[in-house]
């Protein structure tokens, strides 16, 4: 069977050896099908309008050409489909799964190290649900006052839904699905009408993705996807979450920790293959 496969990077930096691996992992996924066919596709999620640049997204297509790897076109920009996750935001807004969160990260941190605070989730301290009480009249009020908000799922009442969900992982086989561990997760904001969440869960179903290659660091955010997809009447596709690339600490490679990029490596006079192979030696 052809599989369709993505690499989905932020331009919010140069890709690093991490970046790649994923990408060449998703590449050769798609190609590797005895029955040909396969599809490689890039998006780009650039949701976050404050980090994102137009210069880090040249980067993206520069870094993934010297690698060898060639994507079908169009390239989708998350930033360009914001009336479609609004949509869907809006749809399980009418289903009465979404309310709007106006606590403060202060307030959500205090509420956590309280003695009896919040378990933890994935994502960290669940949140206690403060705001999922309020009135109706309540929440006009502080929307109309001018409020900073988020949407959060009410994970309680969409998991009541859904009922039983599963997913399949190619290293780990069936997988429950387990969304409540995160508790109402955000699914939007009052100046951004997504989430990553929201934005990948919808972007693979309209890309038509058949196969999700990643990071097993997202291997958890997987049961709040299927949550949304069955919410939402998504395709389901099937999951490969594959190692990380570490650096010689035994770390995660990050653009944050200034992990060597893809760019530096070339202008140090490495061929692509040298750079796979590093990706590779670095998984062991």
């Amino acid at each position: 069977m052809s599989q369709v496969t993505r690499t989905a990077p932020s331009p919010t930096g140069r890709l690093h050896l991490g970046h790649a691996y994923s990408a060449i992992f998703a590449f050769e996924a798609a190609h590797s099908s005895k029955s040909g066919g396969g599809r490689f596709l890039l998006r780009i999620e650039d949701i976050d309008r404050q980090r994102c640049r137009p210069e880090f997204e040249q980067g993206i297509f520069e870094d993934l050409r010297w690698l060898g790897l060639a994507w079908e076109m169009p390239v989708r920009r998350q930033s360009e489909h914001m009336a479609e996750y609004e949509a869907a935001v809006a749809r399980l807004r009418a289903d009465g799964l979404v309310y709007p969160c106006f606590c403060t990260r202060a307030e959500i941190a205090q509420a956590a190290s309280a003695p009896h605070g919040p378990p933890l989730g994935p994502d960290g301290p669940v949140y206690p649900g403060t705001c999922r009480a309020l009135s109706e009249d309540e929440r006009a009020v502080k929307t109309a006052a001018g409020a900073v908000y988020a949407l959060r799922l009410d994970m309680a009442a969409a998991v009541a839904r859904t009922g039983r969900l599963e997913w399949h992982d190619r290293a780990q086989g069936c997988v429950t699905a387990a969304p409540e561990l995160f508790g109402d997760v955000v699914i939007a904001r009052k100046d951004i009408p997504t989430s990553y969440h929201l934005s990948v869960t919808l972007d693979d179903h309209v890309q038509g993705i058949t196969l999700v290659t990643r990071g097993e660091d997202l291997f958890a955010s997987t049961h709040v996807h299927r949550l949304l997809q069955a919410l939402l009447g998504l395709t389901t596709p099937e999951y490969h979450h594959h190692p990380l690339v570490r650096g010689p600490d035994g770390e995660r490679l990050a653009k944050r920790a200034h992990a060597p990029t893809l760019q530096s490596l070339r202008e140090a006079g490495h061929s692509p293959a040298e750079v796979q192979r590093m990706a590779l030696d670095s998984l062991g």
